[in-house]
C-alpha cells in the first residue's frame, strides 16, 4: 500500500468507528447493553456499554481491506481473527448476561495459546543456544498474554481512560516498529487499531456517552500483547520499550493485584481499588485522571521508551526509571488499600 493508501485507510478507520459506535449507543437499550451504576462502579447513571463492538468491527474491516489491497494475511492476521475474535465474542456475551469466570478464562487461555502457537517465539535472537529459553519463553509469552487481557479489563474503570491507553500505546507502537524498520503492515495494523479506538474515544470521553464494555477491553489487551509478541521477533527490545509505553496500567494493575492478594482478597473479586479509582473519587470526576494519565504518557513514559530505543543497551536501565516511580506513586495514592 502506498502512503496515500494508508492515510485513507486510517481515515476511514477512525470515520467508521466514529459512525459504529454512534449507532450502537442508539441500540444499546434493545440488546440489552446498559452499565447499572453499583457499589463497585464509578458512574451514578445507567449508561450504555459494548461499544467496543465498533472497536472489533471496524479493526477487522480494516484488516481486510489490507488483505485486497494486497497486504498481510499471515499468521498474525490469522491469530489476531481467531484469537481476538472469540475473545470479543465472549465479552460481548458477558456484557449482555454475566457469564462464569471459568468460561472466560478458558477462551482466553485458548487465543493466548493459539497466538503463541502461530506466532512463534523470538528465538531466532537468542543465539544458538536458546533452545534453553524455549519453554520459560513460551510460558512468559503465555502469562504476558492472558495478564494483558485481564490488566485491560482491570482498567477500564473510568470514562475514557482505557480507550485513550490503547490508542497511546498503538500508536506509539507502531512508530518504533517504523523506526526499527520493521514490517510495514503490522505498523499499519497497529495504526489501525489506534485510529479504531480513537473514532470510539470521542463518544468515550467524560463524560462518557457509552462504555466499551469487556467486548472491547479484552480484545485490545489480546491484540496489543500480540504485537508486542511479533515486534520482539525483529528487535527483543522492543519488548522493553512496549513494558515503558503501557507502564501506568502495567504498574495500577500489579500493584493493586499484589496488595489485595497479600491482605487476602480474593484477586478475582470486583472492586474499586486501584490508584486511579481512588484519584477519581478524590477529585470527584474522571477527566482530570484520564488526562493525567495522558500526560504522564506522552511526558514521562514516551521520552524513556525513545531513549530506550536509542539506547538499547540501557534498555532495563530505562525501564526501571520509568516504572519504579510509578510504583512509588500508586502507593502513595492508595493502589490496592480499601
Amino acid at each position: 500500500m502506498s502512503i496515500g493508501d494508508r492515510l485513507l485507510l486510517l481515515s476511514g478507520t477512525f470515520v467508521c468507528a466514529l459512525a459504529a459506535t454512534r449507532v450502537i449507543l442508539g441500540f444499546a437499550s434493545r440488546l440489552q447493553l446498559l452499565d447499572q451504576p453499583s457499589s463497585r462502579s464509578s458512574h451514578t447513571m445507567p449508561t450504555p456499554r459494548g461499544g467496543g463492538v465498533a472497536i472489533v468491527v471496524t479493526f477487522f474491516l480494516a484488516l481486510l481491506t489490507m488483505h485486497l489491497a494486497g497486504g498481510p494475511a499471515g499468521r498474525v492476521v490469522a491469530a489476531l481473527t481467531y484469537g481476538g475474535g472469540a475473545i470479543a465474542i465472549v465479552g460481548f456475551i458477558d456484557d449482555r448476561k454475566s457469564l462464569p469466570a471459568s468460561v472466560r478464562m478458558i477462551v482466553h487461555v485458548g487465543a493466548a495459546l493459539l497466538a503463541i502457537a502461530l506466532i512463534g517465539l523470538p528465538i531466532g535472537l537468542l543465539g544458538s543456544e536458546c533452545g534453553y529459553y524455549v519453554w520459560p519463553l513460551r510460558l512468559a509469552s503465555f502469562l504476558a498474554i492472558i495478564w494483558a487481557i485481564n490488566l485491560f479489563n482491570f482498567m477500564d474503570g473510568i470514562d475514557g481512560i482505557a480507550a485513550l491507553e490503547a490508542t497511546f500505546f498503538a500508536g506509539a507502537a507502531a512508530g518504533f516498529n517504523a523506526y526499527f524498520h520493521g514490517n510495514p503492515g503490522l505498523t499499519t495494523m497497529m495504526l489501525s487499531l489506534a485510529f479504531a479506538t480513537l473514532g470510539f474515544l470521542v463518544w468515550n470521553w467524560p463524560p462518557a456517552r457509552i462504555f466499551m464494555g469487556d467486548v472491547g477491553s479484552g480484545f485490545l489487551g489480546f491484540t496489543l500483547a500480540t504485537f508486542v509478541l511479533r515486534m520482539s521477533h525483529d528487535h527483543l527490545v522492543a519488548v522493553a520499550i512496549c513494558l515503558i509505553l503501557g507502564g501506568v496500567f502495567f504498574v495500577d494493575a500489579s500493584v493493586t493485584l499484589i496488595r489485595r492478594i497479600a491482605r487476602g482478597d480474593r484477586w478475582s473479586d470486583a472492586h474499586r481499588m486501584h490508584a486511579y479509582q481512588h484519584l477519581a473519587r478524590r477529585w470527584r470526576a474522571h477527566r482530570p485522571v484520564t488526562m493525567l494519565v495522558g500526560a504522564v504518557n506522552v511526558g514521562w513514559l514516551l521520552p524513556l521508551a525513545c531513549a530506550a530505543a536509542v539506547r538499547p543497551a540501557y534498555a532495563v536501565l530505562f525501564v526501571m526509571m520509568a516504572l519504579l516511580p510509578l510504583v512509588l506513586l500508586t502507593v502513595i495514592v492508595g493502589a490496592g488499600a480499601p
